[in-house]
C-alpha cells in the first residue's frame, strides 16, 4: 500500500517538473551593404579574336570552309568530294581556295585567249587549234614565256607562302601565310578591290563563280580539239552543218580530217 502512494506521488510530482531545456544556436552574420559601381563601355577593352581578320574574314572552325565566302544558292555548300570536310585544318583549307583561285583566273584568261588566239594571228604567224599553237612558238619567246611565268610564280610563292626550313619542314612546307587572304597577291591596278568586308565577300564570290565555270569550259574546249583538232569557231561551223543537214565532208576530198 505505502509502495502505491510513493508511486503515485512521484507521478504527479514529475507532471508540474519543467521540461528539459533544449539548446538552440543562432549564428548572426552581418553582411554588408553592396555598392553597385556602374562600368561605362568605354572603360571595357572589347575582346580580340584569337585570328585577326583578314578582308574582314576570320576564320570560324565551327562554319563550312571556315567561313570562305563561294557558297550560292541552290547548291549551297557543295563539297562532294570532302576538301573541307570536318577535321581539314585551315592551312589545308586556304591551300586548297588559294588553287581554286589561282586556277579560276588562269582558266578565265585561257577561255579568251582559246577565241582570241584562234580568231586572229599572232606576230609569229600561229594559228590553227589553241592546243596546237605552243609547239609553233620560237625557241626564244617560249624561253622568255616560261620565265615570266616562274617569276609570277616566285613572287606568289613569297608572297603567300612560309619559307621552307629544313629542320622544320613539317610545320613550313606547304604552309601559308597566317596573315594571308588566299589570292590576294596586292595585284589591283584597275582599283576593283571593296573596303568594305561584305563587298569583298560577294566580289570573291563572283570571282570564284566565274573561275569555275571558266574551268569547266577551257576543259571542254581543250578536249574538244584534242579529238577532232579544229578550231572552236570550225567545230561550231561543223554542227551547224550536220544540223542543217549540209554534209560536212563533201568538201574534204581525200583528207583523213576534214
Amino acid at each position: 500500500m505505502k509502495a502505491v502512494l510513493l508511486s503515485a506521488t512521484l507521478a504527479t510530482a514529475a507532471a508540474f517538473a519543467p521540461a528539459p531545456a533544449t539548446q538552440t544556436s543562432f549564428a548572426l552574420r552581418s553582411t554588408e551593404p553592396t555598392e553597385e559601381v556602374e562600368i561605362e563601355a568605354a572603360d571595357v577593352a572589347p575582346i580580340a579574336p584569337a585570328v585577326a581578320a583578314i578582308n574582314g574574314w576570320v576564320p570560324d572552325e565551327f562554319a563550312p570552309c571556315y567561313g570562305l565566302p563561294g557558297a550560292i544558292a541552290p547548291t549551297g555548300f557543295f563539297d562532294p568530294l570532302g576538301f573541307a570536310q570536318a577535321g581539314i585544318s585551315l592551312n589545308e583549307v586556304k591551300r586548297n581556295r588559294e588553287a581554286e583561285v589561282m586556277h579560276g583566273r588562269v582558266a578565265m584568261i585561257a577561255s579568251v585567249g582559246y577565241l582570241a588566239g584562234e580568231a586572229v594571228s599572232g606576230p609569229f604567224n600561229i594559228n590553227g587549234p589553241a592546243n596546237d599553237q605552243l609547239q609553233q612558238m620560237p625557241l626564244p619567246a617560249f624561253i622568255l614565256l616560261t620565265a615570266a611565268i616562274a617569276t609570277a610564280e616566285l613572287k606568289r610563292a613569297q608572297i603567300g607562302w612560309v619559307e621552307p626550313d629544313i629542320g622544320k619542314w613539317t610545320k613550313t612546307l606547304w604552309t601559308l601565310r597566317e596573315n594571308y587572304y588566299p589570292g590576294d597577291l596586292g595585284f589591283d591596278p584597275l582599283g576593283l578591290k571593296p573596303e568594305d568586308p561584305k563587298a569583298f565577300a560577294n566580289m570573291q564570290t563572283r570571282e570564284l563563280q566565274n573561275g569555275r565555270l571558266a574551268m569547266l569550259g577551257v576543259a571542254g574546249m581543250c578536249a574538244q580539239e584534242l579529238v577532232n583538232h579544229r578550231t572552236i569557231a570550225e567545230t561550231f561551223d561543223f554542227y551547224q552543218k550536220i544540223y542543217s543537214g549540209v554534209d560536212p565532208y563533201a568538201v574534204c576530198g581525200d583528207s583523213i580530217i576534214c
